[in-house]
C-alpha cells in the first residue's frame, strides 16, 4: 500500500459516518480523478489502528477490552465485511435489491454482537456484560455489522449517498440537503474542474 511522505500509512479522507459506512470508506482513491487506489486496511496492524480510531463511536457496553493484536484472520473478515457492505452500499443508493450473498456475510456478522447482563460476584456494580462470541475483535466485527443492519435496513437508507465526485468511491450519509460530496475536497475538485470546462469554451 502506498504511504504518505512522512512514512505513515495514508488514512481514509472521511470519517465520521455510521460505523459500516466508515469501514467501506477505508478503500479509496487517492490524488482525484486519476489517482491510485488505496486500501487503509492492508495488515492486521492497519486493522488495529482503524479500531482505536473507531473506539469512540463504538457503543459503551462494545468498547473494546484489552485483546492481542489483530492477526491476519482478523483483517480478512473484516475485509469480507467490508466487500458486502460496500456491494449493500451500491445497491441501496441504486435502488435495487440486495444480493444474498452481501446479506448473508452481514447478518452471520451481526450475531457476534450478540451479548447479555448477568448478575456478577457482587463486587463491581452493575451487571456483567457477556458475550456469544468470546474474540473481543470479532465481536467488534459483530458491531459494525449491526451498524450496516440498523442503517442498510431502517429509514437511513434512503439517505445513503455515493460521492458525486468523478473518481471518488466513498459513501455517506445525506444529513444536509445541500451535501453532494463526499469531503470538500471532493467539492473544491468538480467546481475547480467545471470551471476550467467553461473558460475552455
Amino acid at each position: 500500500m502506498a504511504k504518505t511522505e512522512s512514512g505513515e500509512r495514508p488514512r481514509p479522507p472521511l470519517s465520521g459516518e455510521p460505523l459500516a459506512l466508515d469501514l467501506v470508506n477505508t478503500t479509496f482513491i487517492q490524488g482525484g480523478l486519476r489517482g491510485s487506489l488505496v486500501d487503509a486496511l492492508a495488515v492486521p496492524a492497519d486493522l488495529d489502528l482503524w479500531l482505536r480510531e473507531q473506539a469512540r463511536a463504538l457503543p459503551p457496553e462494545r468498547a473494546r477490552p484489552a485483546a492481542d493484536p489483530a492477526t491476519a484472520l482478523h483483517l480478512e473478515e473484516f475485509r469480507q465485511l467490508r466487500e458486502a457492505l460496500r456491494e449493500l452500499s451500491r445497491a441501496c443508493v441504486a435502488r435495487e435489491p440486495y444480493g444474498e450473498w452481501p446479506v448473508a456475510v452481514v447478518n452471520r456478522a451481526a450475531r457476534l454482537a450478540v451479548s447479555w447482563p448477568e448478575i456478577g460476584d457482587g463486587t463491581a456494580d452493575g451487571p456483567v456484560v457477556r458475550w456469544v462470541e468470546s474474540d473481543p475483535l470479532m465481536v467488534l466485527l459483530g458491531a459494525v455489522a449491526v451498524s450496516g443492519v440498523e442503517l442498510l435496513a431502517g429509514p437511513g437508507r434512503h439517505d445513503v449517498r455515493a460521492c458525486a465526485a468523478p473518481g471518488c468511491i466513498l459513501y455517506f450519509v445525506k444529513a444536509h440537503r445541500r451535501r453532494e460530496w463526499c469531503t470538500p475536497g471532493c467539492g473544491n475538485r468538480v467546481r475547480v474542474a467545471r470551471h476550467h470546462r467553461q473558460r475552455r469554451v
